[in-house]
């Protein structure tokens, strides 16, 4: 076993001990006289520990990693399906590699402070630490299973334990009455979209007569096969990556703890989806009628979450809607056949949203409320806090140099040259689409971005009996480390250091198309960056002149009747609510009493009827003698009658 491959098969292995070694911890008293319990103790230690040890894997890997390297080993045997334990690594699966493990340590060591009760608090979260902590080492390693995974049905088990461990966490805060809701709606939304990557994984598996990925793409699919395989992936990235029409999951999840939010919505669930696309890309290249829907269900996905952002007063629903939207370009990418520019921005929207959910998680903390309308004039108390965010809503908005500038520039580039150019597996006007649904979200999002940072930060405090600071070391570390790589993270892909590592692996059994590997390098400044960058300044001026005129209003009042159908998402969640939910309730309802009444009824009936008969005839058959032989005699007159009647007759 080569050294790349060893250090791929641990990767998702380590976190995976560390997760299960911790469930079996007790949880932490609810109240300790001194110290932390030592449960919470060995659970941090444990935690930290995997998180570390990961990232120490994945930058080996990246260091080591020269090419393609796989090997497999048998699982199971299905009736021919041989489905095996392997694992396929190349230059983008140890760079989303480091990502996860990057977050995931950030998101540990956060925790713990984020998490600690504070001295006068009557109730006590923190004794459920050890599985908190538990769950979010499962959730990383089910994100890297799914990242080194070289078989579908590998790939599908970290799919489904992401779904699950993000149910736990997201009901994780039990004193919270939506949190068990909201866990509730993103299981059950997830898995509708879970049922279309169940169904596309089996057609491929059986199309090709393998799971291993290596083969699936290396067989000859036909054109319908592979249509429909493709799109009903497509089904499971609506669901794990929040796009329209499964995006309705994601705002709610914000009831869970922030460090989740930034777990969740920077590096793992929500990106798995976009990662997926990317690793099978040269089969979604064969079937452009999948690309055309990927294109459109981006592009409305870009605009609605942007525009829902634009009238959020919940500091993490904004930044939630970022995420809709952000994932929104990166399937935008792929849609117009440049998943090396997707994955760049995956990557630089890792660091950069990790960064803003912790930064936000740093502001509640200190102030004690999620609502931005209860906040303002943090610049001089949270100085810290105030800079980070400054960056990562300038890496946000694609201000440049910052790394989302680079990276959003990329998926511009390419949306722009399939719409001016085409390309062999694009049509134009998925082209079109992306690229003006990209300059438009470019605007708005810069917007959004200008609004937060006004309504938090500057202006006059709206909280006059908090007296916030900046947070303790714990968590302020994490958050200034974030900071790097979301401002420079970028010039790395403009000096191209990305650009080889995120081409995508030519198949083992043939050639790949020439026409499937992106353009590089990653990064193309021309005359026409110069379009997004005055959208930038004009969204981000508008925000600016409305608070400017009125710094104790909201700019977002400016939208007149818009504001409450864009605060509602365009009420897509009541017509889901409509349509799904309020059908499959009185679907169930109607069951229940069928299965009451109707069947309960039937056995219940049948069970009475039968006793009630079998007491007459108890009742009959215990009557006094005289009544007997009456009885007797009475049908043996009747039986003679009958005889000497029908004798008569014959």
């Amino acid at each position: 076993m080569s050294t790349p491959v060893l250090l791929g098969a641990l990767l998702p292995v380590v976190p995976l001990v560390a997760g299960l070694v911790g469930l079996l911890l007790p949880p932490a008293p609810r109240r300790t006289e001194t110290g932390e319990a030592p449960a919470r103790r060995f659970a941090i230690a444990l935690g930290v520990a995997g998180a570390a040890a990961s990232l120490v894997l994945a930058l080996a890997l990246l260091a080591t990693l020269d090419g393609l390297a796989d090997a497999s080993w048998t699982w199971v045997d299905l009736g021919g399906l041989t489905v095996t334990l392997g694992v396929r690594l190349d230059g983008t699966v140890a760079l989303v590699g480091v990502a996860v493990a990057a977050v995931a340590l950030a998101v540990q060591v956060y925790s713990t402070g984020y998490l600690k009760r504070g001295p006068h608090d009557d109730v006590d979260v923190d004794h459920r630490y050890p599985p908190y902590a538990a769950q979010v080492s499962l959730f990383t390693a089910a994100m890297l299973l799914v990242v080194v995974s070289d078989d579908l049905i590998l790939l599908l088990v970290g799919w489904e334990v992401m779904g699950l461990c993000s149910y736990l966490l997201i009901a994780h805060d039990r004193r919270l009455p939506e949190a068990p809701a909201a866990a509730m709606k993103a299981f059950l939304v997830t898995r509708v979209g879970d049922v279309g990557f169940l169904l596309g994984i089996a057609l491929l598996g059986v199309s090709a007569g393998s799971f291993r990925i290596a083969d699936v793409l290396g067989h000859e699919h036909s054109t319908a096969t592979l249509t429909a395989a493709c799109l009903l992936l497509l089904a499971g990235v609506a669901g794990k990556s929040a796009q329209f029409p499964l995006h309705t999951w994601l705002p709610d999840a914000m009831a869970g703890p922030t460090p989740i939010s930034a777990l969740i919505h920077a590096a793992t669930m929500v990106a798995a989806g976009v990662y997926v696309v990317a690793r099978l890309f040269p089969l979604f290249a064969q079937a452009p009628v999948a690309l055309a829907v990927l294109g459109v269900m981006a592009s409305v996905t870009l605009l609605l979450g942007a525009f829902a952002a634009t009238a959020q007063d919940d500091l993490k629903r904004v930044l939630a809607w970022s995420t809709v939207s952000q994932i929104g370009y990166m399937t935008g990418a792929l849609a117009v056949g440049a998943p090396q520019a997707a994955l760049f921005h995956l990557l630089t929207h890792a660091a950069f949203k990790a960064l803003l959910f912790l930064a936000a998680g740093a502001v509640i903390h200190a102030v004690g409320t999620t609502l931005m309308s209860r906040m303002g004039g943090l610049r001089h108390t949270m100085p810290v806090t105030f800079w980070c965010t400054v960056v990562g809503l300038g890496a946000l908005a694609g201000l440049p140099p910052l790394s989302g500038f680079f990276s959003k520039d990329g998926v511009l580039y390419a949306a722009e040259q399939a719409a001016l150019n085409g390309a062999g597996h694009t049509a134009a006007w998925v082209g079109w689409l992306v690229w003006l649904a990209g300059l438009l979200g470019v605007a708005v999002t810069a917007w959004y971005a200008t609004r937060l940072l006004l309504r938090t930060f500057l202006g006059e405090s709206r909280t006059p009996l908090v007296e916030p600071h900046d947070p303790p070391a714990v968590m302020r570390w994490p958050v200034l480390l974030l900071a790097v790589p979301a401002a420079l993270l970028g010039l790395a892909g403009f000096a191209g250091a990305f650009a080889a590592r995120l081409r995508p692996v030519p198949p083992a059994t043939r050639e790949q198309p020439s026409d499937l590997l992106p353009p590089e390098p990653l990064v193309h400044l021309s005359a026409a960056v110069l379009l997004p960058l005055a959208l930038l300044v004009l969204g981000a001026g508008l925000a600016w002149a409305r608070w400017r005129r009125d710094r104790a209003g909201d700019p977002a009042a400016t939208l007149g009747p818009l504001r409450p159908l864009f605060a509602r998402a365009f009420r897509l969640d009541d017509v889901q609510h409509a349509l799904v939910v309020r059908p499959a309730t009185a679907l169930a309802a109607a069951t229940r009493t069928a299965d009451e009444v109707v069947v309960d009824g039937a056995v219940t009936g049948s069970g009475r009827a039968a006793l009630g008969l079998g007491g007459g005839l108890a009742a009959l058959h215990r009557a006094t003698l005289p009544r007997a032989a009456a009885g007797v005699l009475a049908g043996a007159l009747l039986i003679g009658l009958a005889a000497a009647l029908i004798g008569g007759v014959a």
